[in-house]
């Protein structure tokens, strides 16, 4: 899935070590949707993707994500895995693009066109 914004809020930098013994690290972020009403989505990168895309408050960005649920002792954690982004021009943000414009027939400036003499009282058998 995909999501643009601006980023608004940037965490602190979280790490650890697994119970496996592996080093961990994640970043997380608050980006905010540019419409009519905007939306609010927090994220995370996890590992070497913390690293490979670094943010910062103000950056406007498309995030490709994945979206995760998990349980834990009864109760479920919905969490938003971002997997690559990609900084944009703010300016064209919210701009409409061709397929968003609606289809304006053309209008009609010419008479109709009489197209043979027919005769007001033909029968016609439909």
């Amino acid at each position: 899935m995909e999501i643009t914004g601006k980023i608004i809020v940037a965490l602190p930098e979280m790490s650890g070590t697994s119970k496996a013994g592996n080093a961990w690290k994640k970043r997380e972020y608050v980006l905010e949707t540019q419409e009519t009403y905007p939306r609010k989505v927090h994220f995370d990168f996890f590992g070497e993707r913390a690293d490979q895309y670094p943010l910062s408050v103000g950056d406007t960005i498309k995030l490709s994500f994945d979206i995760e649920s998990r349980e834990y002792n009864g109760r479920w954690f919905t969490s938003i895995r971002g997997w690559k982004a990609d900084k944009v021009d703010a300016t064209t943000v919210g701009m409409p693009t061709p397929t968003d414009v609606p289809f304006a027939p053309p209008t009609m400036t010419e008479a109709p066109i009489d197209l043979g003499g027919g005769d007001q009282n033909d029968d016609l058998p439909f």
